[in-house]
């Protein structure tokens, strides 16, 4: 038999589709769970990190805050996902923990460190004169917040979170690492089977560029959207 109809056997008559198609449910679950974990890390630290006035505690936060946005955008998620999993997990007997929550939490916390910039830039785009009027009118700095400044800040952010959805999406492939069944590890798991690679990876290189080019298209369509209604 040639390469593609080992690949065909394995894929359809072997149940190897199925295994596909829980991949990609998995995939698309890891990098919406995990930008969802990072939106709300994210947030609460850029909040943290552009807040004028500073309580003790608050500084102390901050401190924490920078040496984990440190650590997560200054080491690979692969790093971080077998160190975490194989090695932090087990000193406080959590190991043989759920490898899909595990990751879904290490996704968040990575995308959390790359949000914080990103929601921190959206919040000093804000012109400051939207914040001194907000004070004018009697809102305190909360209330300011709150209802001026954040909602802009978000939508002048949101176009940048787009791209870290699709980021996310592309990192999800090393979470087979801690055998998560996600979408390359349907695959591997398919050549495997019968020791032929090259067609599966293939066609794996194939899926994750339609799930790109699908969620580059919802951005960009969203983008469009707030384009025009800056315009009215």
């Amino acid at each position: 038999m040639d390469k593609l109809e080992v690949f065909y056997n394995q894929l359809i008559i072997k149940g190897g589709y199925a295994l596909v198609l829980e991949g990609i449910w998995v995939t698309i679950v890891l990098a919406v769970c995990g930008l969802l974990i990072g939106i709300i890390i994210g947030t609460l630290l850029a909040i943290l990190l552009t807040k004028d006035e500073k309580s003790a505690f608050e500084r102390v936060l901050v401190f924490i805050g920078r040496l984990y946005v440190g650590f997560f955008r200054g080491t690979p998620i692969v790093v971080q996902l077998l160190f975490i999993y194989f090695v932090i997990l087990p000193l406080f007997g959590l190991a043989g923990s759920s490898a899909l929550l595990v990751a879904v939490v290490i996704f968040g916390l990575n995308s959390g460190a790359y949000v914080s910039e990103i929601i921190r830039g959206g919040i000093l785009s804000v012109d400051s004169g939207q914040n001194e009027a907000a004070r004018a009118l009697g809102l305190n700095s909360k209330q300011s917040m709150r209802f001026v400044v954040f909602p802009q800040a978000l939508k002048n952010a949101l176009p940048n979170l787009g791209n870290e959805f699709i980021t996310l999406l592309k990192e999800t492939s090393v979470a087979n690492y801690v055998t998560v069944h996600d979408l390359t590890y349907a695959f591997k798991t398919i050549g495997s089977a019968s020791y032929e690679y090259m067609i599966p990876y293939f066609f794996l290189a194939v899926c994750y560029l339609v799930l790109v080019i699908l969620a580059s298209f919802i951005v960009k369509k969203y983008e469009g959207k707030l384009r025009r209604s800056d315009k009215r």
